[in-house]
């Protein structure tokens, strides 16, 4: 999961393995805080591997997103 910021706003995008996208919400929802709560993010989604997946955030937002990996 991706919690970054697009235009002011907080988003959780949830990708797969492969960086397809399968859900984007609010990343300031109750449900948000339950799926991270005790995990430490990474921090920056600016890595070429994320290029394609985060197109259209600003090189800025990547680099400040936070990315959690989620046990399925």
């Amino acid at each position: 999961m991706v919690v970054i910021d697009a235009g002011g706003v907080g988003v959780a995008r949830l990708f797969l393995d492969s960086r397809e996208q399968v859900a984007e919400f609010d990343a300031g929802t109750e449900e948000a805080a339950q799926m991270v709560s005790g995990l430490v993010p990474g921090q920056g989604a600016d890595r070429p591997e994320w290029d394609r997946a985060l197109q259209g955030h600003s090189l800025a937002e990547r680099r400040a997103a936070k990315v959690y990996r989620l046990d399925v």
